[in-house]
């Protein structure tokens, strides 16, 4: 069935349309990303269990691949990866005019100059979200996250280096006990909600459809929340399917070596809320690299602050006046120029 208003605040709401076989329109079924199932991944206890078994995964992998490449942030999921390739392979490292990501790639320097690989900086302008951005929402048949038009850039400069397969850290977060600000706190229902909620709506949308009804499905006793079956339902499919969407829009395939490994023993919530979220992650990181310090979670860089900084807002009749724009996150911003850029492509 088609539902626009419904699309559109799933969309702004969660950065997806969450319910399948509801579309924008006619001929534009959107599609979503299923995780592994946990009963087909490798069960993990230590550091050097997922060393083993990542390391058992790239035998396989050059086997099959000569030539093999990796997204690399300056954070420790892609820097792991990074130890398991080839001397003069090629990585990739996001970067912005702006000087807003220096820190990132002076690490991201750091590791291909230990592992002798051959370091490319991507600079990423609005020029290359006009550029990127139709083509990856064509194959979506939906607006996308901030993130896609750069994969699929950087999938694109790979393919012309010969890359045959890329390399990506993206589910170590959800695997291992990342995103510890959101999974932490004891919430409260409503809270949550409102924390998880990218942009609201009701604040954006002339005819905003309620959200609740996902929420909902979580919902523990009066006022709880499942919050891991949250993630692991919703922000798995949201998030993965960011990757899933770019890299196939560019005819590229990936792999994400974590997304085959799964916890042996329950996540230990208190050593996440006492500051040590991804231990298992940050223990293979001080195998891999004794030498530095662990840094903190680095989120793979966007430039959407200051390449929307100025940005006056949405013109179209689905997007209220009244928009609060000088509160709005760049990212906030990246979703209401998406959305308007896919509506206007429905129109033309």
């Amino acid at each position: 069935m088609t539902d626009k208003d419904f699309c559109l605040s799933s969309y702004i709401a969660f950065r997806y349309i969450w319910k399948d076989g509801v579309d924008f329109a006619e001929g534009f079924q959107h599609k979503n990303f299923l995780p592994l199932d946990d009963d087909k991944r490798i069960p993990v206890k230590t550091s050097e269990d997922i060393d083993r078994e990542i390391r058992k995964q790239f035998d396989r992998l050059y086997d099959k691949y000569d030539n093999i490449g990796i997204l690399l942030s300056g954070g420790m999921d892609s820097a792991n990866l990074a130890a398991y390739l080839r001397p003069g392979s090629h990585a990739y490292t996001f970067n912005s005019a702006s000087g807003e990501f220096d820190a990132d790639v002076e690490r991201a320097k750091r590791y291909s100059a230990k592992w002798q690989l051959h370091h490319h900086l991507i600079d990423i302008t609005m020029a290359d979200y006009e550029q990127y951005a139709p083509i990856v929402m064509r194959h979506k048949f939906a607006p996308v996250h901030s993130i896609e038009p750069q994969i699929y850039k950087a999938a694109m400069l790979a393919k012309a280096d010969g890359v045959q397969l890329m390399i990506v850290g993206e589910s170590a977060d959800l695997i291992f006990g990342g995103m510890d600000k959101l999974i932490s706190p004891q919430w409260t229902f409503d809270a949550f909600v409102k924390r998880y909620t990218f942009l609201d709506p009701a604040l954006v949308l002339t005819h905003p459809v309620s959200q609740a009804e996902l929420f909902e499905r979580y919902r523990q006793g009066g006022d709880g929340i499942d919050v891991m079956r949250f993630m692991d339902e919703v922000f798995a499919v949201e998030s993965s399917g960011s990757y899933l969407n770019a890299f196939g829009a560019a005819w590229m395939p990936y792999y994400d070596p974590y997304a085959c490994l799964v916890m042996a023993d329950p996540l230990d919530m208190q050593r996440v809320r006492s500051g040590e979220p991804k231990y298992l992650v940050r223990g293979l990181y001080a195998l891999k690299y004794p030498e530095l310090e662990i840094p903190f979670k680095i989120p793979m860089p966007r430039p959407v602050d200051a390449v929307f900084r100025d940005w006056a807002g949405p013109t179209r009749p689905e997007f209220r006046r009244d928009i609060p724009m000088q509160q709005l996150t760049g990212n906030q911003k990246w979703q209401l120029w998406c959305a308007e850029q896919f509506l206007n492509s429905l129109s033309a």
